[in-house]
């Protein structure tokens, strides 16, 4: 399919067409991050169910965050606004993993 740049519905007068550029603002509640930490404890496997269970991840998000929290020793596991992060720190915590909001 060819593309022509020019609006050829008006061939008396043709014009060229642009693309525009939008700038789309972020929303600000999205600033807080929910960050898991390894530990010595927990299984790799316990680890992605609960992201699976809790953080509503993929089972390929929550292993590729699983590999991260092992080698790097952290990962941020999700972001969003306060209301919606902390419910899911408490369980985290709650199953005995180490996280925080920052």
């Amino acid at each position: 399919m060819y593309f022509s740049p020019f609006n050829i519905k008006d061939y008396e007068s043709p014009k060229r067409e642009y693309e525009e550029d939008v700038a789309v603002l972020e929303e600000s509640d999205f600033e807080n991050k929910l960050v898991v930490y390894n530990d010595d404890f927990n299984t790799f496997d316990f680890v992605i169910s609960c992201l699976v269970e809790i953080c509503k991840h993929t089972l390929e998000q929550a292993e590729q965050c699983t590999m991260l929290i092992h080698y790097k020793g952290r990962c941020r596991v999700k972001t969003g606004s306060l209301e919606i992060l902390k419910p899911m720190h408490e369980k985290l915590l709650s199953r005995g993993l180490t996280s925080e909001i920052e």
